[in-house]
C-alpha cells in the first residue's frame, strides 16, 4: 500500500473513532486489525503465527518499547522482517494501549495452547513459542536479539544453559526474573528490554517445563529474522 493511501486510510479511521469515543486499548484493537498487524502475529486464538506470539506482549514489553518498536521496528534491528509502516501518532498509541493490556487474558478460558500436550519439553517449547520467549531469545534459543546498554549489545542466547545452571537453579532464574539486566556503561541508560518474573504468571510446573525444552537446547540452530 502506497504511503498517501496508509495515511489516508489511518486519516479516515481517525475521524471515525473521534466521532465515537473509546478507550485507547479499545480503539487499538481496531487500528491493530486496521494495520493488518493480525496478518504477521496471534493474539489469543485470532491472526496468524508468521511472528512473535502477542498474547503476553504487555507482560514482557514497556508501553515505551513498543511504541519505539511500531514506529521504526529498523531503527532497533536492522534487517527485521517487521516492516515499518506510517501509523500516526496517535493511532500507534492506541495500538500501544492495547498492546499494553496483553498479558495472556485473550487465551481462551478453557485453558492455555500448551494443556493436555504429554511431554514436559514439548509443553516447554509451547510454552517459550506462545508466551514470546522467543520474541527476545530467537528460534531454538539462538539469541541475536538486541539490546540498548548491555554488554555485548545482545540478549543472550539460552544454547548454552546446560553447561551453567542447573535445573533449579535455572527454574529459580525464569520464576523471579532479571528486571535489571547488567549495563555496558554503568552511566548510560537503563536497558529497554528485560527478563520478567515470569512466575507471576506462569506457574511451577509451567516453569519446569520450559527448564526442561532450555535445558535440551543444543548450539548452532538459527533465528527466525524477527
Amino acid at each position: 500500500m502506497k504511503r498517501s493511501s496508509v495515511l489516508a486510510f489511518f486519516a479516515a479511521a481517525l475521524s471515525a473513532c473521534a466521532s465515537r469515543p473509546a478507550a485507547p486499548a479499545q480503539a487499538g484493537r481496531a487500528y491493530f486489525v486496521q494495520a493488518g498487524c493480525a496478518a504477521c502475529h496471534r493474539i489469543g486464538s485470532s491472526g496468524n503465527a508468521v511472528g512473535p506470539d502477542l498474547t503476553m506482549v504487555g507482560f514482557r514489553h514497556s508501553p515505551q518499547w513498543l511504541d519505539m518498536w511500531i514506529k521504526d521496528p529498523q531503527a532497533w534491528k536492522p534487517g527485521t522482517l517487521m516492516p515499518k509502516k506510517d501509523i500516526p501518532s496517535d493511532a500507534r498509541a492506541a495500538i500501544v494501549a492495547y498492546l499494553a493490556e496483553q498479558k495472556g487474558q485473550a487465551w481462551p478460558k478453557g485453558g492455555r495452547p500448551w494443556d493436555g500436550v504429554a511431554s514436559a519439553a514439548e509443553r516447554g517449547r509451547l510454552i517459550y513459542l506462545r508466551a514470546g520467549c522467543v520474541a527476545c531469545h530467537g528460534q531454538n534459543g539462538a539469541g541475536g536479539y538486541p539490546n540498548n546498554n548491555v554488554p555485548g549489545g545482545q540478549i543472550p542466547s539460552l544454547t548454552g544453559v546446560s553447561e551453567g545452571y542447573s535445573r533449579a537453579d535455572l527454574i529459580a532464574k525464569i520464576k523471579s526474573g532479571v528486571p535489571s539486566p547488567a549495563k555496558a556503561d554503568a552511566a548510560g541508560p537503563a536497558p529497554l528490554v528485560w527478563m520478567p518474573a515470569w512466575g507471576q504468571v506462569l506457574s511451577d510446573a509451567e516453569i519446569g517445563d520450559v527448564a526442561d525444552y532450555l535445558l535440551a537446547l543444543k548450539p548452532g540452530a538459527a533465528s527466525d529474522g524477527w
